[in-house]
């Protein structure tokens, strides 16, 4: 697949926007194994090999369990992730794909539960970002290398 654009090198200040909002959420005091299970999970939704490989690998460094990295496509039926990762996924899934799923009750919440206001939103945020990073990912056909 060959890349379509270079979105870093073609709008150097939007890409330096959003590395910004990756260090914040990276320095947020949310765990940093649950961010890559939310970040890993959202590029799968949206179909961003780049991403999919990129946190895969960087949960891996972090010490996540392998098993959960292979079943974050099916967590809603694994038991052996947490309450505050089925919630974090949850709440994940129904905004990244939010023109369907309005963002139910239910899995607000689930996440509310688990996480209080700051950290539901620092998750959220977590959540935005990695939706646009796929989306211009996936846009501009960004890819791992070999």
């Amino acid at each position: 697949m060959q890349i379509r654009l270079d979105y870093a090198h073609a709008a150097p200040e939007g890409a330096r926007m959003l590395a910004r909002l990756y260090a914040y959420v990276a320095l947020s005091g949310l765990d940093p194994v649950l961010i890559d299970l939310v970040y890993l999970r959202i590029s799968q939704i949206n179909g961003c090999s780049y991403c999919v490989d990129l946190h895969w690998r960087d949960a891996i460094e972090k010490g996540a369990d392998a098993r959960k990295l292979n079943a974050v496509a099916a967590w809603d039926e694994m038991p052996f992730f947490t309450e505050r990762e089925r919630a974090a996924l949850g709440w994940a899934e129904s905004l990244t794909l939010v023109a369907s799923t309005r963002a139910p009750d239910e899995a607000y919440t689930a996440a509310r539960a688990q996480f209080d206001d700051k950290s539901l939103v620092d998750l959220s945020y977590a959540i935005v970002l990695m939706n646009a990073y796929n989306r211009l990912g996936v846009g501009f056909r960004k890819h791992p290398e070999s």
